[in-house]
């Protein structure tokens, strides 16, 4: 049986979540079944602004119940968030060398409502693949299954909380790394915008 790349689906995810999909040839899965993490990348991207990170947090309506799964997490609209963020990568990004390249292709996620946390994510997912141009399938996981020889399993390893799995990243230029310093494993965000069709060479 081939193996399996397992990975959460994560909003705009950190570069270290693209440099495991180029480092690994497996078929790429996408957990849907595993419960929602809170506080995880599932819902928060990290990217850098001109007084330092910034978190973009997504909002989710929360229910009676602690143990929903990630297809069922629905997105909330209450206040609006979209605004918000698509601001706060303007305002981080406008000045870098490729967003306006971009910004056409990722407007749509601050202007559409997703329902579904799921199909927001992947959705972004298959735009990130195809800016960095890796050339990968997504496939969705069919139940929850704990790990196994089979499976490449990243759902637990790439947390805000938890060590990077990039060592020693290398340095690339971010719009304040003059005032800043660099910040190393932002969103992709943050390389595909500084770094455009440079980003899969990075990775």
């Amino acid at each position: 049986m081939e193996s399996q790349l397992l990975l959460p689906a994560c909003y705009l995810p950190p570069v270290s979540y693209f440099h495991i999909i180029q480092e690994n040839s497996s078929p790429l899965v996408i957990e849907q079944y595993e419960h929602f993490q809170k506080q995880s990348y599932r819902t928060r991207a990290r990217i850098a602004s001109a007084n330092g990170t910034q978190d973009l947090i997504v909002p989710i309506q929360h229910g009676n119940k602690d143990r929903v799964p990630m297809k069922d997490i629905r997105i909330s609209y209450e206040f609006d968030w979209q605004r918000l963020h698509w601001l706060s990568i303007q305002t981080a990004y406008r000045s870098s060398a490729y967003f306006e390249y971009y910004e056409d292709d990722f407007v749509r996620f601050y202007r559409e409502k997703f329902e579904y946390l799921l199909d927001f994510n992947v959705a972004q997912l298959e735009l990130l693949l195809k800016s960095i141009k890796l050339k990968r399938t997504i496939t969705l996981t069919a139940e929850y299954n704990g790990a196994d020889e089979h499976m490449v399993d990243y759902r637990e390893r790439i947390h805000p909380k938890k060590a990077s799995l990039l060592d020693s990243p290398k340095e690339y230029y971010q719009v304040f790394s003059d005032k800043n310093g660099f910040y190393p494993d932002l969103s992709i965000i943050d390389l595909l915008f500084n770094q455009g069709p440079q980003s899969k060479s990075y990775l």
